[in-house]
């Protein structure tokens, strides 16, 4: 029996992500491919998931709905801020991608989804939330 990919394989693989109408996000396919240590934060736990069981030498798509992937859209997670409490005002534009940083340390990135002279709406939502995803991988190895 061949090995099969496990919670914490470190694999080598291709793998490609495109949205459901297959606009390219990111794919290594063509290129080297990637070495992965499952676990450790290097690809999507949502992604990760799906990769558990597969042999090496099998190419398989999945395709995930949103709530598979990267969950839907949360409304709550729009806010919208004055120019002025904002970091790096100045260089602000829409679709810009803008961290905070909150008190404790941690550090939250928010995509801009209007400018206004006075204020910004940010969106804290995963880029890829609300959208279907395929995604597709060839483990080449299991290491």
């Amino acid at each position: 029996m061949s090995e099969t990919v496990k919670e914490d394989s470190l694999l080598t693989l291709h793998y490609r992500l495109a949205t459901a109408d297959d606009t390219e996000l990111v794919s290594t396919f063509g290129a080297k491919p990637a070495t992965l240590q499952l676990g450790s934060g290097e690809l999507a736990p949502v992604l990760e998931r799906h990769l558990i069981g597969l042999p090496a030498g099998q190419r398989t798509v999945f395709l995930l709905e949103p709530e598979q992937a990267f969950g839907p859209h949360n409304p709550q997670l729009m806010q919208r801020f004055a120019r002025s409490a904002l970091p790096d005002a100045g260089e602000l534009r829409e679709m810009a991608l803008i961290e905070f940083k909150a008190p404790g340390g941690a550090a939250y990135t928010g995509l801009v989804r209007e400018l206004t002279e006075e204020d910004a709406l940010i969106d804290f939502n995963h880029p890829l939330a609300g959208k279907a995803i395929r995604f597709e991988v060839d483990v080449i190895g299991i290491l």
